[in-house]
């Protein structure tokens, strides 16, 4: 099979396609015939050396396509099914991946967009889980109008929370259509939240990583109440705690958000779609941050 791979550290220069050996599935896992694979961070933080020192690598974590082949124990889908997940292994930009954890796509839904959701709504779900979002709180999510913040939004909307959410006045009617209060980032975003919330919020939510940290602290009444995906520096400076998937998934989402695709009640994130041959001009798109939508390999 196809897939993407680098050999050494370095720029986007280093990854290139080759052919591997095909993947089979073991006991709960599914292979499927990827259709379209996730672009992240964490691929290009791996290419520059930044978290395994392994080498070779290959890349991508999060995968859509069609089972071609099930693994022991596995009961709930089979061949030519279309499903959506978490590939263990980080090797889901290919022809074939193997997915650890995996729901169905839902009828309305193409694989690009498929592919988009898996990073974007874990990642959601497992810091408002971590931040213990319940129905009747105050959340504020800094960001809230990017790929993650938006799906922390409707994730906490759907829990009975209320939700204030920052972004630009661009993004006013997009943030009051996924149901939170928005509020414009930047000098006197904290006046802006208490003219909402008097006495403060619940609970803070980073997603942008843009250093407003001791602001949030401030709203939430305390850095116990704050957790930040974003920035990690400032986490270590300010006491805050950082979400690491390393620490426990919110793998559930999958199928949580597959109902709610399938039953219109969540708006999906913007696209980009690269060819898998052009892995490396995805790459140099995203460290760039020249795309606001996700960014999607198209494979099969």
């Amino acid at each position: 099979m196809k897939a993407a791979q680098f050999r050494r550290f370095g720029g986007p220069e280093v990854l290139e396609i080759v052919d591997l050996p095909d993947p089979h599935a073991g006991p709960g896992q599914v292979r499927i015939a990827v259709a379209a694979a996730g672009v992240n961070a964490s691929d290009w933080k791996k290419r520059q050396g930044l978290m395994d020192p392994e080498l070779p690598q290959t890349l991508g974590y999060e995968a859509a396509g069609v089972v071609d082949e099930v693994g022991e124990g596995v009961t709930d889908v089979g061949a030519g099914d279309r499903v959506f997940g978490f590939c263990a292994e980080g090797a889901a930009q290919a022809e074939l991946a193997v997915l650890s954890s995996y729901a169905p796509i839902p009828p309305s839904l193409g694989f690009a967009e498929a592919a988009a959701l898996p990073s974007v709504t874990e990642t959601a779900a497992r810091a408002l889980d971590q931040l213990g979002v319940t129905a009747g709180i105050t959340l504020l999510v800094n960001g809230a109008s990017g790929n993650v913040g938006s799906a922390a939004v409707q994730l906490a909307v759907a829990r009975g929370a209320r939700v204030i959410g920052t972004g630009s006045p661009a993004s006013e009617g997009r943030l009051r259509a996924l149901g939170a209060e928005p509020v414009a980032y930047g000098e006197g975003m904290s006046a802006r939240v208490r003219a909402l919330a008097a006495e403060g919020v619940d609970l803070a939510l980073d997603v942008a990583g843009s250093g407003v940290l001791p602001e949030l602290i401030d709203l939430a009444g305390g850095q116990h109440h704050v957790i930040t995906v974003a920035d990690f520096a400032g986490a270590q400076e300010h006491g805050v705690r950082f979400s690491r998937g390393d620490r426990g998934r919110a793998l559930y989402v999958l199928h949580e958000v597959g109902d709610r695709i399938a039953s219109g009640q969540f708006a999906l994130p913007d696209v980009r779609t690269f060819p898998l041959t052009a892995v490396a001009e995805a790459h140099r798109t995203g460290e760039a941050g020249q795309a606001r939508a996700k960014l999607v390999l198209l494979v099969g």
